[in-house]
């Protein structure tokens, strides 16, 4: 009978093991276990004898077998020797510059409507500080700066243009801010032109100062830094103010034009473009505050830093041409210039345009075929213009502004 209830008792801690998916310890360990557990279970009363209590049992087996050591685990097989690893395939994704360069021509997401920055003149041309930047990029890739095609984008479509890959780049009177950098997936170049945020109001009003705006109406364009700033400037002055937007440029002003609005904000500079095109400039004043911060820079897609490469040295070809002296007009009387710094620059030396892809000449192909920063500001902003900008922060740092090239080498 007492091999039987061992056997029983077996059987039921081999049930349990097996319902908790463990492995069983060695069976002749279990067999002596179960029997010292139910030899020292008590005696039945009655002369009759009974398989002790089976629940009784198998609490006892459970106690038992987790106290008792665990089995040695099989010796492992050796590891069979691994194959050499391959080397990982270099990376082959395709930067824009390989694209457009076979394409053989660049093709430039401006405003188009902005007279000074990016302006669709009769004849068909573009002109502006944006327009000319845009002729600078095409001349470093193509000696060509009529190798560009130009894609008007209002402010709503012009990042979705550079995310989809309709446009190589974007020179639109575009601010560079955190959230465009981050979330908006863009990577931006130098700043071409610091600006700030202004307002424009009629003179007859007799408005100076932005407190006499109080519960005024006032005209904003649409997906613009402009709308977030003009919003926290009141809020911060604590006065009121009825927002009447609009997404396209063009009606943005005539609205004003046409006295639906009290006033209209935006970047000074296109403020200063926009009243030369009223039927009265000296009818309306820009006021001397300043909203914000808006430094105007490029913008490409992100995470390609060849293509961001030729985008952001073209630009500081400009600058440091300028802090150079070199001007389209005598950049060919540098040539043979015995300065290293020049020589690198200009390509007559070193290799610093083949590291970017290009012509080792290319800051000589910008210079010459388009000019240093203030040529292509005073064509465009300048005092011969009916802007008349003074240059300001727009100025090199050796003269009190803050454009300021790397060194070229």
């Amino acid at each position: 009978m007492q091999k039987v209830c061992v056997s029983g008792a077996l059987m039921i801690m081999l049930l349990v093991l097996s319902a908790c998916g463990a492995a069983a310890p060695d069976p002749a360990a279990i067999s002596q276990a179960v029997r010292e557990t139910v030899a020292a279970l008590p005696a039945p009363e009655a002369p009759q004898v009974s398989a002790p209590d089976p629940a009784a049992i198998a609490q006892a087996v459970r106690e038992t077998v987790a106290a008792l050591p665990a089995p040695e685990a099989p010796a492992a097989e050796p590891a069979a020797t691994p194959e050499p690893a391959q080397p990982a395939e270099p990376a082959t994704g395709e930067s824009r510059l390989d694209t457009v360069l076979a394409r053989g021509n660049l093709i430039c997401g401006v405003s188009g409507s902005l007279a000074g920055f990016s302006n669709l003149e009769p004849d068909g041309s573009y002109s502006g500080l944006d327009a000319d930047y845009c002729r600078v990029v095409a001349a470093a890739l193509f000696n060509d700066p009529d190798a560009v095609e130009f894609v008007p984008l209002s402010a709503q479509e012009r990042f979705t243009a550079v995310q989809a890959g309709t446009v190589d780049v974007l020179f639109r009177n575009t601010t560079w801010t955190a959230s465009r950098d981050t979330s908006v997936f863009m990577d931006f170049g130098p700043t071409i032109f610091y600006d700030g945020q202004g307002m424009m109001v009629r003179a007859d009003l007799s408005i100076a100062t932005l407190e006499e705006l109080d519960g005024a109406t006032i005209c904003v364009q649409s997906g613009t830094t402009t709308e977030l700033n003009l919003t926290d400037q009141f809020r911060a002055l604590n006065i009121t103010f009825t927002p009447l937007v609009f997404e396209d440029i063009d009606a943005t002003y005539t609205a004003y034009n046409e006295q639906q609005c009290d006033a209209v904000t935006s970047d000074r500079s296109q403020l200063i473009a926009r009243r030369t095109t009223l039927a009265e400039p000296d009818a309306h004043i820009i006021l001397d505050a300043v909203l914000s911060k808006e430094p105007l820079a490029p913008a490409v897609a992100q995470n390609d830093s060849r293509w961001t490469d030729v985008v952001v040295w073209s630009v500081f070809v400009t600058f440091q041409a300028e802090e150079f002296g070199l001007t389209s007009e005598n950049v060919d009387t540098f040539l043979d210039t015995e300065n290293p710094d020049i020589r690198r620059f200009l390509g007559v030396e070193g290799e610093v345009g083949i590291g970017f892809g290009l012509e080792n000449d290319f800051a000589y192909s910008i210079v010459k075929n388009v000019g240093n920063y203030g040529e292509i500001y005073d064509r465009n902003l300048g005092p011969d213009t009916p802007f008349d900008l003074a240059r300001g922060p727009n100025d090199l740092w050796t003269n009190g502004g803050l454009l300021y090239a790397p060194p070229f080498r």
